[in-house]
């Protein structure tokens, strides 16, 4: 088994609240400062700047997962990972048919950057990302493993967005094996209320806006590979 340093919750300028550095190479190239071996790009509702990411990920040594972080009808924040570039930006797709036809003011809630290869400006998007989807968290598992992806609850100890604090229980009849928490010391009092979450591989990702946020190497996925399938099958694995 390999051991891999990483931090899967990371917001590219893209996302409307991610700082203009957050630029897919200044992403990656802190994430090789840092001596971070995979990452995921999980910008809201969106997975327009993961090609980019993954680019430089080659040129860094970086392993780039694509990734998104859906908002589903319940504003419940569910991080959704994907084995290839392919699936990600099919399900892109398909989530920017579901997202609320709430147009992007800049001015009050900031640019939403799509960038090229060389860190270039080719676009925006349209729509507010930070809206939520008409996704329910009961269906956003079945249709993330529709396009061979895998999903779990983002930042389950966080105040606002987060399963707990939108819905305040664990929906009977939940599948997911993995959960995301941003401060590991919240996790034994969370398990003690919710022992769902014992049964779960719990991981700790930043959910950085801000290039000084991105993780240091701290925590570590333990994979037989470093190909993302592989990754991906011990993110759900406790």
């Amino acid at each position: 088994m390999t051991g891999l340093y990483y931090d899967l919750h990371i917001h590219s300028c893209l996302s409307p609240c991610g700082n203009d550095d957050m630029t897919p190479a200044n992403i990656v190239g802190m994430a090789s400062v840092k001596k971070l071996d995979v990452i995921a790009l999980t910008d809201h509702n969106s997975c327009k700047n993961c090609p980019a990411a993954m680019h430089h990920g080659q040129t860094y040594g970086v392993i780039v997962i694509p990734g998104m972080e859906l908002c589903t009808v319940e504003e419940v924040h569910v991080i959704c990972l994907f084995s290839t570039l392919e699936d990600a930006l099919r399900f892109d797709a398909c989530v920017y048919e579901h997202i609320l036809p709430v147009k992007n003011k800049e001015e009050i809630f900031g640019s939403q950057k799509i960038m090229n290869d060389h860190d270039e400006v080719t676009g925006t998007v349209e729509n507010l990302l930070i809206s939520s989807t008409d996704i329910s968290f009961d269906t956003v598992f079945s249709l993330v493993s529709s396009f061979h992806g895998i999903a779990y609850p983002a930042h389950v100890d966080k105040n606002s967005s987060s399963i707990l604090s939108n819905l305040g229980f664990v929906p009977s009849g939940s599948t997911f094996t993995c959960a995301e928490f941003h401060d590991l010391k919240n996790l034994h009092q969370i398990q003690q209320r919710h022992p769902y979450f014992v049964q779960c591989n719990i991981i700790s990702s930043s959910d950085a806006h801000y290039l000084e946020d991105i993780r240091e190497p701290e925590y570590q996925i333990f994979s037989k590979s470093m190909h993302i399938h592989d990754i991906l099958e011990a993110i759900l694995k406790k």
